[in-house]
């Protein structure tokens, strides 16, 4: 009875921290025991990406009723905006950096300031991509690899999707901010209500249930657009309200020398976004050279396997907060410490999804409504794809561990190195042998893992440490 009495105590510590990462924390991340900052950060930080995913999910569900061709534009009208998303996300990683990094000096002002620089900029950007992406919408399909039939089903879907551009970039900045100032909560409570409303519209929309009409495929475009857009307008609310942060209408000056910090900083960032998700459009693109079924069956495999990378990229990305905060506050011994608790957690929770998707691939790939065919490929796709997640696990996890740092630049060189100089030839190679489209499968996680091994030995090295921002 002895030996058993700590363990209702343990319990209600992390029932205790649960609850504080869900209620929200005014924490001092820069001091005090580690595991607990780290679990009160990651515990939203996990969620919030968990709404992402879903996001992916739920749309390939419900599409994937609609047939091969539908599920296919779906996929080549994302995987086409994969060079809008890497500009966006590479610019946030700067600016969770600099808003760190201001936070944890205890400058709440610039911190707000360079918040309010990185909207503006993303506000302008958006507009022009969207622009670009509904005039050019089923250009961008056919440059995809998209025939005929997958271009005319997939058009005005498209151009309902970049036409609601500012709603998805807003998310992902706002967010950005926010996690920067460790208002992880709030992000988390964003993508929910984004994600609540997207599930309620989607099957109204796409199939005409109640009172709303029927728009198919098109339906699907205008349900994420209206979710994602209340997300932003609950961001917004959050930013004027904020007890971590909150921007004040003394704050809402253009500063050109916050933006050009921010730009400057983000440069590493977008083009290590740019040089990771270019050799995915090439993968797709070696993927279409099989036809529809493959490309349909990638498409559900990659959704399903976004919904568990994108929950242990939400945990890496509190290894980012808390190395920004700390350098922030000059404890780079701390900084490395956090690093290597999250990693620890991110590498068991992979090992887990890991030996579930090998063991239940067919079963999981089974949850959508396609021909056999497709999702017969598509549980190849994830069981062999899993074999890479315990060490992309860690690498991900150092990986922010850099951007935190305001080391944006060093993850390019490593994506240059594992994913456009070993990754896409490989993957062009073994697709051409006796194991065809599923050796593009092979190819990504073989690539997954010498990325997780060269991050491994640059993190040691140790110099992110003394990088200003």
């Amino acid at each position: 009875m002895t030996e058993e009495t700590p363990r209702p105590h343990l319990l209600a510590r992390i029932g205790a921290l649960v609850a504080e990462a869900f209620r929200g924390s005014d924490r001092d991340l820069t001091s005090g025991p580690l595991g607990p900052a780290v679990l009160v950060l990651a515990v939203p930080m996990v969620i919030e990406m968990i709404g992402e995913s879903i996001f992916a999910v739920v749309d390939a569900f419900f599409v994937s009723r609609l047939g091969a061709d539908s599920l296919a534009a779906v996929g080549l009208t994302e995987t086409a905006l994969h060079l809008v998303f890497a500009v966006v996300v590479g610019f946030t990683f700067g600016v969770t950096a600099v808003v760190a990094r201001r936070y944890g000096e205890k400058d709440r002002r610039g911190a707000a300031r360079a918040g309010v620089q990185a909207i503006g900029l993303g506000i302008v950007f958006s507009v022009l991509a969207g622009a670009a992406g509904v005039w050019f919408a089923p250009d961008l399909l056919r440059i995809m690899g998209g025939d005929a039939d997958v271009v005319a089903a997939g058009t005005l879907h498209a151009r309902i999707y970049y036409g609601g551009m500012p709603t998805i970039i807003l998310l992902f900045l706002n967010n950005a901010v926010l996690r920067g100032a460790g208002d992880a909560q709030s992000a988390m409570r964003a993508l929910w209500i984004s994600n609540a409303i997207n599930i309620v519209l989607d099957p109204c929309l796409i199939f005409g249930w109640g009172p709303f009409p029927e728009l198919g495929l098109p339906g699907a475009a205008v349900a994420t657009t209206i979710g994602r857009g209340t997300g932003v307008l609950y961001q917004f609310w959050v930013l004027a309200r904020g007890k971590r942060l909150r921007i004040r209408r003394k704050d809402l000056a253009v500063e050109w020398k916050v933006a050009k910090n921010l730009c400057v900083v983000s440069l590493g960032g977008i083009g290590q976004m740019l040089a990771d998700v270019l050799p995915w459009i090439l993968l797709i693109r070696i993927i279409s050279g099989f036809g529809a079924v493959s490309v349909a069956g990638w498409v559900i495999a990659i959704r399903v396997a976004m919904f568990v990378i994108l929950p242990a990229w939400g945990l890496s990305n509190a290894a980012s907060t808390l190395v920004g905060q700390n350098l922030g506050a000059g404890k780079p011994e701390r900084a490395e410490r956090a690093v290597w608790i999250t990693a620890g957690w991110n590498v068991g929770f992979m090992a887990v999804v890991t030996v579930g998707f090998v063991w239940f691939a067919p079963e999981i790939a089974g949850i959508f409504s396609a021909p056999p065919e497709v999702l017969a490929l598509a549980a190849v796709a994830l069981r062999v794809v899993s074999y890479g997640y315990v060490a992309y696990a860690l690498g991900m996890v150092i990986r922010q561990a850099f951007n935190g740092a305001g080391d944006t630049r060093t993850p390019i060189w490593i994506d240059i190195l594992c994913f456009w100089l070993f990754e896409i030839p490989l993957a062009w190679g073994l697709s051409r042998t006796a194991l065809g489209v599923d050796g593009v499968f092979w190819a990504v996680a073989i690539a997954y893992s010498a990325s997780a091994v060269v991050s491994l030995l640059w993190f040691r090295r140790g110099k992110w440490k003394t990088r200003k921002v």
